[in-house]
């Protein structure tokens, strides 16, 4: 199963990379400027064929791939050289005007922004699926104990149904989510419903650091009524299925599911359950296995909500796309800022191989609920991808598009070439830097590994 996931997230993170490479490709001969080789892939190549100059391959290694533009390290030469400005050669990337090497930098990201774009559209037009839980809440605190959050700050109790934030309409715990992880340290005005009536309150998300999102303090009231078991679970061999309802857990009644969080955390190896079914009382004992992270698996799930939304005309689609890329594009360039207030970089900051997994993690649980599910679910993960492939290699650094940007308009400005050695030590400081956030995102998907 790992092996899947694996190969599916090559797949999917090998696509946002090619696309971000294309717009590279396309926007070098729009200007004029030489391209060598386009592979698909890195490594020697299996195949490869030239038509007119420019050398197509596909490499060994199917993760991403490259453009390769004529003259893009002319600056090296020159430095080595120990030459004043850069030469002039027509065709060659740093011989080119810079308005035009801006134009090859940023083709790349808004190529994945229009990927992004494009992916949602189509999601969009042929309608989806959501899973979600109901808008009533359940305090952590009365599953937990212990710490206060701000739920109980502002007044809210378990039981309540929140159904609006900020003047926003609330229809299930997702919209809820939504609104309170994009709003950290942010005073959200509330409405909830509350023993036939309404009560509004003010509340305000903490930071979790841990995901660099808002947290209120809440889960999803759902009711321990089974919905499905896997089957050689630990719930299965203990005599648990589908319809039963779970009435008490080491004799404390269970009135909703997020009890069995605070049931959980001392790590029990048993559990006894009083179950409801047909009408008559069972009891049982389940041994509870955990995983290296001290996660429960039970093998049950609970019945969600689900419901498709409508298939959009084109036009209708390409709004609710390009909507929706912008929305996650916004949402995205604020949650950088988050990265400087003590955020944990270790769990909020992933790198390649936790994207691989996640790629595939997300691709194969669709897929195991249908091959329709299977492709909107990955789809929709690549769209974020690329949206966040785009943002980074928008940012201002050395070695990446904003860097190559930034370098370009200074000599815009300047109105004459740039020194040698002052690109090749853009570069080099650019190189170390980046290669050092390479190491400690790989160091941080170990981790995340290891707690899986």
């Amino acid at each position: 199963m790992i092996a899947i996931k694996i190969i599916l997230g090559l797949i999917g993170l090998g696509v946002v990379v090619i696309i971000h490479e294309l717009g590279h490709f396309l926007a070098a001969r729009l200007v004029g400027i030489d391209v060598e080789a386009f592979s698909i892939g890195w490594g020697n190549p299996l195949f490869k064929k030239k038509i007119g100059a420019v050398e197509y391959r596909l490499g060994m290694f199917p993760i991403g791939g490259y453009c390769k533009m004529r003259g893009e390290n002319e600056f090296q030469e020159a430095y080595e050289n120990k030459l004043k400005e850069m030469p002039r050669i027509k065709g060659t990337f740093l011989g080119t005007h810079p308005l035009k090497r801006i134009v090859v930098c940023f083709a790349g990201p808004l190529f994945n922004l229009l990927f992004a774009v494009l992916v949602l559209s189509c999601i969009w037009g042929a309608g989806f699926e959501i899973t979600t839980l109901d808008n009533r809440i359940v305090l952590l605190s009365d599953t937990e104990g212990g710490m206060r959050y701000p739920a109980d700050e502002a007044g809210l109790v378990s039981g309540d149904r929140i159904v609006a934030i900020d003047g926003r309409p609330i229809a299930n715990y997702h919209d809820i989510l939504e609104a309170v992880a994009t709003n950290p340290e942010k005073t959200l005005s509330m409405r909830v419903e509350r023993n036939g009536g309404t009560v509004d309150l003010s509340i305000r998300p903490i930071l979790d650091k841990s995901t660099a999102a808002g947290k209120i303090g809440v889960y999803a009231w759902t009711e321990p009524l089974v919905y499905s078991v896997a089957e050689g679970s630990p719930a299965w061999i203990a005599g648990v299925r589908a319809g039963d309802r779970i009435l008490r857990v080491n004799g404390e009644e269970l009135p909703y599911t997020a009890k069995f969080n605070g049931i959980l955390k001392s790590q029990p190896p048993v559990l006894s359950l009083t179950l409801e079914r047909s009408g008559r009382e069972i009891e049982t004992d389940l041994v509870v296995s955990y995983s290296a992270a001290g996660d429960a698996e039970l093998g049950i799930s609970y019945e969600a909500i689900r419901y498709h939304t409508p298939s959009l005309n084109p036009l209708q689609a390409l709004a609710a796309g390009t909507m929706e890329t912008w929305k996650t594009f916004t949402l995205s360039v604020r949650s950088l800022a988050l990265l400087f207030r003590g955020i944990d970089l270790t769990q909020a900051v992933s790198g390649p191989v936790r994207i691989t997994y996640m790629v595939g993690e997300v691709a194969a649980e669709g897929f195991g609920q249908s091959f329709g599910m299977g492709l909107s679910t990955m789809a929709n993960f690549l769209a974020l991808i690329s949206i966040a492939l785009c943002i980074m290699n928008l940012l201002p650094l050395p070695v990446l598009d904003g860097g190559m940007i930034l370098l370009f308009i200074v000599e815009l400005i300047k109105r004459g070439p740039l020194h040698p050695r002052m690109i090749s030590a853009f570069q080099t400081v650019g190189g170390a830097l980046i290669f050092g956030l390479m190491i400690f995102a790989v160091f941080g998907d170990i981790l995340f590994l290891v707690r899986r």
